[in-house]
Order: C-alpha cells, then sequence, then structure tokens
C-alpha cells in the first residue's frame, strides 16, 4: 500500500520515471516504464533486479547491442486479423524491418553464456520466430519500400511492358517536339514538360491546331497551351491500364502475404512485447550505468542498511556540475526501528529522508539502486509519507490540518511490514502543543513496530529518541568553525539547529540574538551547546582512533617485513655455506684422483709401497674429515629447526619476537596471528615468530626510538626508490647482487609493480633474472613490457 496518492511526485519517483522514458528507443518501451508499479513480492523484484544487471554487463562490457528499427506493429497487425484483409505496402516495409532486428536480438541472446546471463537468455524460452514470414517479406519488398519486380512473374511482365511503352512515349514526344521546334511553334526557350502525369509540349497559341493531340493545360498569360502528342496520348492510355494491372497484382501479392502471415499473429505479437522488454530494460540499464546504481542484498530480516547511498536526482545534477555528493549510510534494524535526525536548516535533513525513501521505491519498483551492492534492504508492504505543504483552499484544509489527516491514515493503517516517513515532524501550529501531539504519534507508531525515518527541530522528540526502545537519534553534521553543512549523517545522538551561530554568520543584529537567548531560556540554549560539544569531541576521538590505527598496522607490517627479510638472509648464509662445503669435497674428490693417477704412475716405476700407502691414507682421512664438517653443519641447521617444543604460551605471558629484541604482553592468539601489547602499541606477527620471555618490555622511550628509527629508515628508502633498475652492461653475478637488494627494498616499501632493463641480446640475463623471480614469493607474476615500452628488453614485475 502507497499513500498518499500523490506519493511519487512527493518522493521524486516521477522524473526517475521520465529520466528512464527518455532512454527508450520506442512506444514499445515507454508503455513497460508506464507500468512500473509498486511490489513487495521478492521473486518479481529479484528477477527485474538481475535483469537490469545482467544488461548492465551487456552494454558495459559486450558487443554492440541492435538497436535499429525498434517499430510497433501489433496495431496494424490487428488490422489483419479478418481473412481478405491485407498488409499494406508501408506496414509490409515497417515489418520486415522491425523482424530483422527481433532476430538480431534473439541470435544475440542466444550467443550469450548461460551462466553468466541466465534471466536475459530466460526471456526467449517461449518465444518463436516464424522464419517463414520473414523470408517472404524480404523477398517481397526492397530497401526502399517498394515492391521487388520478383515478387511474381505477373508483376515482373506487367512493369517490362510500361517500361517498353514509356520508351515508346518519350521516343513519339520528342519527335513531335524536334518537328515543332523547327517549325517554330514552341516559345524561345522551351522544352518538354509535364501536365497531369503525362509529358507535353509547350505551343504558341496561334499555333495550337498546328499540332496534332490533346491540350492539358495552358499558362497564364494564354499565351502558351501544353499538348500531349496523338500519338503519345494512345501509348499513355495503354500504361494507365497496365498500372492499373500492377496495382492489382500488388493486392493479391500483399494479401498472400497476409493469408501466410495470418496463423502466426499470436507468435508475433509475443515477439513485439519482447521487443518492447528488451527496450525497457536497456532503458533501465543506461539509467543504472548513469547513476552508478548496483543490486543490493534483499533480506529477509526486517531490517534497512545502506551503505554508500546517493540521490539518482542529486548525483546527476552534480555530475552536470562536476560536483562530488556526499554519500549516506544508515542503518535501522529490530532494535533501532525509528530514526530522528535533527540538525540545522539546509544541512541534508530533508534530502537524507529522501534518499532512504526514494531508493526503498525504486528497490520494490525493481530498479537497482545507486548503493554499495552489500546494502541490505527489507521489503515492506506499506510505504507512507508525509513531505511538504497540503494545504487546500477547495478542501478547506490548512497545512497543519492535512498534516493532521496524514497522521490519523498513519495511525489507522500502519503495522510491522510498514515504512513512514515525516519531513519536519510536529510543524504548522504552536510548537509546544505540535510537539506534543507529534511525541505521542511518534510513541503509537514504535508501539506498531513500524519502520520509519523522521526529520525535526522539536527537543522532546530527540528526548524521546534517546529514552524510547525501537528508536534512535540522528544528527546532520555541521562545521561549527565555518559555519557550514558537511550533509553527513551520524547515528547516536541528536543535532543540534545551530539557531544561533546561523544568525550570528549572517550578520543578525546582536542585540536581538541577546534578547532571543534570554527568552529561549538557559535550559535550551545549554542543551544545544551540550549538542554541539558532544559532536565535536565525538569527531576527535574518531579521527585519533583512526590515526591509532593505521600506525598500528603501518608497524605491525614494517617489523613482519623485517622479520621476513632477516630469515630470508639466515636461509641464503645456510644455503652458500653447503654449496662452499660441497665444492670443497669436489675439490678434494678430483684431487685425489689426481694423486691416484700419480701413485699409480709411482707403482709403475717401482716406487717404495709403504710410503705410497700411508700417503693414501692421509689423503683419504682428509677428505672424510672435510665429509664430516659439512654433515654436521647442516644435521647442526636442522637441530636447531627440530627444538623441543617451548613451554606453552598463554594471554598476558611476556613473549618476545624471534630474532629482535622486542618484548610484549600477549593480548590474543588468534589461528597463526598473535597481538602483542608493546608499550600500549598493538602489534600484530605470526605466532610462530614469538617465544615466551622472563625479561619485562623494554622502556617506552627507548622502544619510541627504535620505532622512530625503523620509520626514518623506511622513508628514507621510500624517498630514494626507483621503479625501474638498469641491469645493462653487468656481469650475471653483479647484476644478481643488485637485483635482490633492489626486490628486497620494494617488497619492504609495498611497491606494487618495478620494471628491471636488462635488455635483449641473446636473453641470458633475462633468463637469469627471471628463474631468480620464479623463487620470490612475494612476486604475482612478470612478463615482458608492452612493445611500445621497450618489449622483451624489459620484464615487469608484479608484486602480491
Amino acid at each position: 500500500m502507497i499513500y498518499p496518492t500523490r506519493f511519487e511526485e512527493k518522493i521524486g519517483f516521477n522524473k526517475i520515471r521520465t529520466l528512464i522514458a527518455n532512454e527508450c528507443i520506442s512506444p514499445l518501451g515507454l508503455q513497460f516504464v508506464n507500468r512500473i508499479r509498486f511490489s513487495s513480492n521478492a521473486e518479481t523484484i529479484s528477477k527485474m533486479l538481475e535483469q537490469t544487471v545482467e544488461f548492465k554487463q551487456i552494454l558495459q562490457f559486450g558487443k554492440p547491442f541492435p538497436t535499429g528499427d525498434f517499430f510497433d506493429m501489433r496495431e496494424s497487425l490487428r488490422g489483419v486479423q479478418t481473412p481478405g484483409s491485407y498488409l499494406e505496402k508501408e506496414h509490409l516495409f515497417d515489418l520486415r524491418a522491425s523482424l530483422r532486428t527481433i532476430l538480431e536480438i534473439l541470435t544475440y541472446i542466444e550467443k550469450l553464456n548461460s551462466i553468466e546471463f541466465p534471466k536475459i537468455k530466460s526471456i526467449t524460452e517461449d518465444l518463436y520466430f516464424p522464419n517463414e514470414v520473414y523470408a517472404a517479406a524480404d523477398k517481397i519488398i526492397d530497401d526502399k519500400g517498394e515492391i521487388k519486380d520478383s515478387a511474381s512473374d505477373k508483376l515482373s511482365e506487367i512493369r517490362k511492358q510500361i517500361i517498353s511503352k514509356q520508351r515508346q512515349v518519350f521516343k513519339a514526344t520528342k519527335k513531335a517536339f524536334d518537328l515543332a521546334k523547327k517549325s517554330g511553334w514552341i516559345p524561345e526557350n522551351a522544352d518538354i514538360t509535364v501536365r497531369n502525369g503525362r509529358s507535353v509540349i509547350p505551343v504558341k497559341a496561334s499555333d495550337k491546331r498546328a499540332l496534332h493531340g490533346f491540350i492539358h493545360d495552358e499558362s497564364a498569360t494564354g499565351q502558351t497551351v501544353f499538348i500531349e502528342p496523338g500519338e503519345s496520348f494512345e501509348i499513355n492510355n495503354q500504361i494507365r491500364e497496365l498500372e492499373n494491372d500492377e496495382r492489382r497484382e500488388i493486392i493479391k501479392i500483399l494479401t498472400l502475404f497476409t493469408n501466410l502471415l495470418r496463423p502466426f499473429l499470436n507468435d508475433l505479437f509475443q515477439l513485439y512485447r519482447f521487443l518492447g522488454l528488451i527496450d525497457f530494460i536497456r532503458a533501465k540499464a543506461l539509467f543504472s550505468i548513469k547513476t552508478e546504481a548496483n543490486k543490493p542484498i534483499i533480506t529477509g530480516d526486517k531490517k534497512i542498511e545502506l551503505n554508500h547511498a546517493r540521490h539518482p536526482l542529486l548525483l546527476l545534477a552534480h555530475k552536470a556540475q562536476n560536483k562530488p555528493v556526499v554519500p549516506l549510510d544508515l542503518k535501522l534494524d529490530s532494535e533501532n526501528r525509528i530514526l530522528v535526525i535533527s540538525g540545522p536548516n539546509a544541512g541534508g535533513k530533508s534530502v537524507c529522508l529522501k534518499t532512504a525513501g526514494l531508493l526503498q521505491y525504486m528497490l520494490q519498483c525493481g530498479l537497482p539502486i545507486p548503493a554499495k551492492e552489500d546494502s541490505e534492504l527489507y521489503l515492506f508492504d506499506n510505504l507512507f509519507i508525509d513531505i511538504g505543504d497540503e494545504q487546500s483552499l477547495e478542501n478547506d484544509l490548512s497545512t497543519y490540518s492535512s498534516h493532521l489527516l496524514n497522521m490519523k491514515y498513519f495511525l489507522r493503517h500502519a503495522n510491522n511490514n510498514t515504512l513512514f516517513l515525516i519531513d519536519e515532524f510536529g510543524t504548522g501550529t504552536e510548537p509546544q502543543l505540535g510537539g506534543a501531539i507529534a511525541e505521542a504519534v511518534l510513541e503509537e507508531l514504535n508501539n506498531k513496530q513500524s519502520f520509519g525515518v523522521i526529520t525535526t527541530h522539536y527537543t522532546n522528540l530527540k528526548i524521546a529518541a534517546e529514552k524510547s526502545k525501537g528508536m534512535i537519534n540522528g544528527a546532520m553534521l555541521f562545521d561549527s568553525k565555518e559555519m557550514q553543512p558537511l550533509y553527513k549523517l551520524q547515528t547516536g545522538k541528536p543535532g543540534s539547529s545551530f539557531t544561533f551561530e546561523i544568525a550570528r554568520k549572517i550578520g543578525f543584529p546582536k542585540y536581538v540574538l541577546q534578547k532571543a537567548k534570554k527568552k529561549s531560556g538557559s535550559k535550551a540554549v545549554s542543551f544545544d551547546q551540550q549538542l554541539q560539544q558532544l559532536e565535536l569531541e565525538k569527531l576527535k576521538i574518531e579521527k585519533k582512533e583512526k590515526e591509532l590505527l593505521l600506525t598500528e598496522n603501518k608497524l605491525s607490517a614494517t617489523l613482519e617485513k623485517y622479520e621476513q627479510l632477516k630469515q630470508n638472509l639466515e636461509q641464503s648464509k645456510k644455503t652458500i655455506l653447503e654449496k662452499a662445503n660441497q665444492k670443497a669435497v669436489e675439490i678434494i674428490e678430483s684431487s685425489n684422483k689426481a694423486i691416484e693417477k700419480t701413485i699409480r704412475e709411482i707403482k709403475e716405476g717401482k716406487a717404495d709401497k709403504k710410503i705410497t700407502a700411508t700417503a693414501r691414507e692421509k689423503l683419504t682421512l682428509k677428505k672424510e674429515n672435510l665429509k664430516k664438517i659439512r654433515s654436521k653443519s647442516i644435521s647442526g641447521d636442522k637441530a636447531s629447526e627440530t627444538q623441543k617444543e617451548e613451554p606453552s604460551i598463554q594471554q598476558g605471558d611476556f613473549v618476545k619476537v624471534k630474532d629482535s629484541d622486542i618484548v610484549g604482553e600477549l593480548i590474543s592468539i588468534d589461528g597463526d596471528e598473535a597481538l602483542i601489547n608493546v608499550n600500549n602499541v598493538r602489534l600484530r606477527t605470526s605466532a610462530s615468530k614469538i617465544e615466551k620471555s622472563n625479561d619485562k618490555p623494554k622502556t617506552t622511550g627507548h622502544f619510541k626510538n627504535s620505532q622512530r628509527g625503523i620509520m626514518h629508515d623506511i622513508n628514507k628508502k621510500a624517498a630514494n626508490f626507483s621503479l625501474s633498475i638498469d641491469l645493462r652492461g653487468k656481469r650475471a653475478d653483479e647484476a644478481m647482487s643488485v637485483l635482490k637488494k633492489y626486490i628486497d627494498d620494494a617488497i619492504l616499501l609495498n611497491i606494487k609493480e618495478v620494471s628491471i632493463l636488462h635488455g635483449k641480446g641473446y636473453g641470458i640475463l633475462r633468463d637469469i633474472i627471471r628463474e631468480y623471480l620464479q623463487t620470490v614469493d612475494e612476486v604475482s607474476q612478470f612478463g615482458d613490457a608492452p612493445l611500445d615500452m621497450g618489449g622483451s628488453g624489459i620484464t615487469r614485475v608484479i608484486f602480491k
């Protein structure tokens, strides 16, 4: 149920309907726009929303959609339902063109992915396209709207005869003209012309009897007559008979075509309804793109949660002026069903109320809304609104009387499935009494479990919202320093009207304001000032919280990166030592072979066998010792990794971040994430990187100095960091040393993309670089730069 009857006009939906209508191609789509209606059926609304969202995807990312020749042929088709009737040539031309458009659209939709566009594809499921009708129409009429000669053999023969006769007429007329001109019967500079559809010769009136023929006309002065030669006259009469035969044959062709078409009339009616529906959905999608609208979540829970919502008309107006729109965040649920918005005049209270109401109505009309996709809205059965002046001279209604009649209707029909919107609640009469009635009405609507948004300046309504369960205050924020509204809604506390401040800003007489303060009473002024102070303090606290959270996150990320870099260095150290030991063993083995050869030569030379054996044993012993050293190094590393388990760590214990001097109190462990309090700064790190500590945290001053030093190093690196590095001309080992440090710095500074210039050449340096990049976990992808930016001579690296 919608109340009042002018609901759409009051909420601004009539303008939305007009804007959608402007996007339509044809009257077919306009008929659907005019039939947009409020609904609370979740299935129907979801279907309409999904159709529009899918078509948005087609318009934004798909191939061009067919948009030509959206003709409504239903009226013409209704006129040929009676046997014996036929479709006129002009209507046949439009029918052929529109059927071609329908066929193109059906083909386009058939090629769409069923998973991505299920709702659009489902529209065509029950449609039948009569190919025989389209083929017959295409055979009969050409692209200029004329019946083709090939439409029938008889028509082709008739037209050939007409052309032949027309040539005979031209020859006869030309012959007579030449004779008349030679004889001097024709006025100077005259030529063959046309009268009554026939070729005639202009002849001097004095010589009109000299030329045999039929007089069709004479000049205004009477000095010239226009004669059709006798020979041409007879041939033209034959042409007229042939033209009559042509018309009869065309009617016969059109009648036969209409007889073919008549059994498919119901299918054609459905196709033209489909054409109108597609036009309508396309118009909604275009409007949604312009207003940046999305499909919100339709929830079964009674709630309204608008995230980053904007009034569509305001958005379009500001876009035209290149001005931003302050988004609205609003939430109503079972605990806080009614929002009482207060604040200064021209501060955005009414816009906030109208935005909530209009977006709710748009949704329940099947339209996407300009808000984030995670917005959630419940579908109400009733939408009531009381906005503006409803005074009526005809009905003898004052402004306040009309408001009371609206409230009477609200009280009689509101229930727990009702959303009501009331602007400037209680105004129009004596403030104290009007405020009392407004408060009583508000309490009753609250008792009915209705949802609502109201705007007011009345203090008693603000107090009622603060005390009553089910209601919550909201304030439109105001910059008290600049004395200008911020157009931002903040819920939880009532807003100040800033009455005296605004008056002072515009230069209102001070002595009058002083009198007004005395008359208003100190309590009222004090209450307003307290509201302002609370508002300012809340903003300051929110700002500090954001700054603190940002600092904590930045510090945690920085320490995490430093720890990761340190681990990488340790791992690199182990790898280098292992490779060095392995290389040493290989050298000894190689040397052993050389010595074996020498011993063999000694034996062959009959040297002392005892001396030879001793040397050989010493060499073998040396080799074994080197192998043991390498083995111990490896086993030692593994042993350090598989130490006995650390003692259990519990909340409240002092812990230390491994491989660092950071000590703090453990606040919580969630999975592999640990939260530590280090001198009142919260630090997040991996749970595997902390160990229990008997030491207490270091002094705050020392920690701050350490933190300041870290941030200084990072800022210095960021200032000097370049998004590209040139490794051309460097040896492979030199290039890799520079590259590893460069990549480490990029990861530390959270750089998203860098470029490595290595040149093309034989591709050796490029292959080494890319082999290394494959081992870096933080690298998301890499590859050649675009051709216009260096191609295969540059490797672009994108980090996670």
